[in-house]
């Protein structure tokens, strides 16, 4: 079974407070680091957290606010500091090329190993080796995106006792079905692996939803996923001033995961004003109970489902 996680780098919105730091979350799957978003500081999160950025493959930014990628700079500064010598794809809404070489231009840095950019649009789905990640295009008056990692269709169930009762060793060939290999006994017996495996099981699902009025298309982008992460920068007695800054409230959030039946909803990009998390909590699990709004450098593992 691969290891999934979603860790909170940065759970805050519009500028770092001494108890949150600017969006970033990274979701790490075996040995692989994917970044999303990149706000201000991001780097030294990374420092003291459990995570190596050394590890980071893609970063996927949802939009040009600088608190969701100004720490992008020092990042791959520091990543060269370190020596890194692999490929890193920057990921974002049009205008993502052109970033990424203001950025390359600061001060005198030329990176010694590439930086590739990918400029990505609503409808877009981005195909990887086992997982794929998914574009929809939001609301926040300026061009913005949000994303869906999704894992690929997994086996099914291996039947042990149908294999042994077939003549099937233990070892190395159960591992071969497990894969979705044929196998040849020694008689000369050929098993393939739907004899032994039950139906195709579906992966699992993370929602990122970027800064974004309330819509109607989260709730079918985010159908049945395991995580929604989706802002809530107030509660909603500032529910008109929520909306006249393109954001979402913890209620309005809530009624999303309820509609599309979500396993558990994160709330981040908490405004500066709350020094107490207790009142968009609250306020999200009177709709939605599996609410949590997690803390700057909180883990949770994202177990599949059997």
């Amino acid at each position: 079974m691969t290891q999934l996680s979603i860790i909170f780098l940065g759970t805050g919105g519009s500028w770092p407070t001494i108890k949150r730091n600017v969006t970033s979350i990274a979701v790490k799957r075996a040995g692989e680091v994917i970044l999303f978003d990149c706000g201000e500081g991001t780097q030294r999160q990374f420092q003291k957290s459990k995570l190596s950025y050394m590890q980071i493959s893609k970063i996927f930014i949802t939009h040009f606010h600088g608190d969701h990628f100004l720490g992008i700079p020092g990042l791959i500064q520091t990543m060269q500091l370190n020596d890194r010598d692999v490929p890193l794809h920057i990921y974002g809404p049009k205008g993502m090329t052109k970033l990424v070489d203001q950025l390359l231009s600061l001060g005198y840095f030329k990176p010694n190993y590439k930086i590739i950019s990918h400029e990505v649009n609503g409808g877009d789905v981005l195909d990887f080796e086992e997982y794929c990640i998914h574009v929809l295009n939001v609301k926040h008056g300026i061009p913005a995106i949000a994303y869906s990692i999704e894992e690929k269709m997994r086996p099914g169930k291996f039947d042990k006792p149908k294999a042994l009762k077939l003549g099937i060793p233990e070892g190395p060939l159960f591992s071969k079905l497990q894969r979705g290999e044929t196998i040849t006994l020694k008689n000369g017996k050929k098993i393939t692996p739907d004899v032994v495996l039950g139906p195709p099981r579906k992966g699992r699902k993370i929602i990122i939803s970027g800064d974004t009025v309330p819509i109607d298309k989260m709730i079918s982008f985010a159908k049945n996923a395991d995580v929604l992460v989706h802002e809530a920068t107030f509660d909603s007695s500032l529910e008109d001033i929520s909306g006249e800054y393109g954001h979402t409230t913890a209620a309005q959030a809530a009624k999303i995961a309820k509609k599309a039946n979500v396993a558990v909803l994160f709330l981040t990009h908490i405004s500066p004003r709350y020094l107490d998390n207790g009142v968009l909590e609250d306020e999200a699990r009177k709709i939605f109970k599996k609410t949590i709004v997690p803390k700057d450098f909180q883990e949770f593992e994202i177990k599949l489902k059997k």
